[in-house]
């Protein structure tokens, strides 16, 4: 039997910000900026982004012509500081509504950790322009005793216009997350 899924009923929708993006990047050498372009939104309760990115150039290796392992981490990366600075700027999602953008970026390089990933690369990605896109599945608070976490699961994919793919899960942690009065 066949289920029919309902469409997720979008609340909020905001474009690329420019600015923004470039104040999320500010963190990354120049020629590791990959992210050009990034749209995020919340669907019931969901925060996601879809992005477009290009890597003109790898930094660390001889151009291999395709999107890797190393590319994947750097752009998952600015996506998601970017959806996270867009919630904040925009109080989109809790708990990132407790913060002002400048709670942001005293975290951004200290805070946010990779705990976990699973990645899987089903075809090249071409990397001088391919699209991404990530979403937060499941939020949660911790109390691990002398400092709280919140636990972010992320799921993301990468593709080009011509069929290559790559898809993976994040677990990341924030330490000193948004909480009431921060």
């Amino acid at each position: 039997m066949e289920k029919i899924i309902p469409a997720a009923r979008i609340t909020a929708r905001h474009p690329t910000d420019t600015a923004l993006m470039d104040e999320v990047l500010q963190v990354y050498k120049p020629p590791c900026r990959y992210l050009t372009a990034a749209d995020t939104l919340l669907a019931d309760g969901t925060l996601g982004v879809a992005s477009e990115f290009s890597v003109p150039q790898p930094f660390y290796i001889e151009n291999t012509g395709h999107f890797n392992a190393v590319e994947f981490v750097i752009c998952l990366n600015q996506m998601m500081y970017y959806a996270v600075a867009k919630a904040v700027k925009e109080g989109m999602l809790a708990p990132f509504t407790e913060w002002q953008p400048d709670d942001f970026w005293k975290r951004q390089l200290t805070d946010f950790l990779i705990v976990g990933m699973k990645t899987r690369f089903r075809r090249p990605v071409a990397a001088q322009r391919f699209h991404g896109e990530g979403r937060f599945v499941k939020l949660v608070q911790r109390d691990v005793g002398f400092q709280p976490l919140l636990i972010m699961d992320v799921a993301c994919r990468f593709w080009d216009d011509d069929g290559g793919r790559a898809e993976g899960e994040i677990k990341a942690a924030l330490v000193s997350p948004p909480t009431s009065g921060s």
